[in-house]
């Protein structure tokens, strides 16, 4: 029993590592949001469909990206093997939750990318590719 929690342990202080990592990529993914939506005026996707697809495939480039400089896991496999393919974009969600309600009490202009369900398939995205094809 004690071994176990011991494995729990460690797998969640993994997936916390790689949620940093994560938090990383999508404040540089904000970041970038900001300045088109500045140039374009506008970057909202009207169908919440088809805006998922899009922060799942920008996330899974985004992990594609990650694995030219970080190619081994971050996350060591153990016995919760693919733990943080769900605790990461959770607390990655989040993350980018706090940022939007932070944002809206400032009375400042909040984009899609800064709510949970867009925040979560970002990470997800990125999650996924590298659950996948880290070596």
């Amino acid at each position: 029993m004690v071994h176990f929690l011991f494995q729990f342990l460690i797998a969640l202080l993994w997936s916390l590592l790689y949620f940093l990592l994560e938090c990383v990529a999508e404040g540089l993914m904000d970041l970038a949001f900001r300045g088109i939506a500045r140039f374009f005026n506008t970057l909202e996707f009207r169908n919440p469909w088809v805006a998922a697809f899009v922060y799942v495939a920008l996330g899974s480039l985004a992990g594609g990206l990650s694995l030219i400089f970080f190619p081994h896991p971050i996350v060591h496999p153990s016995k919760l093997h693919g733990i943080s393919l769900f605790v990461s974009p959770v607390l990655a969600g989040v993350m980018m939750a706090g940022v939007g309600s932070l944002l809206r009490r400032r009375d400042k202009e909040v984009i899609q990318l800064e709510s949970f369900r867009y925040g979560f398939a970002l990470a997800f995205g990125m999650a996924a590719v590298r659950f996948l094809f880290a070596k």
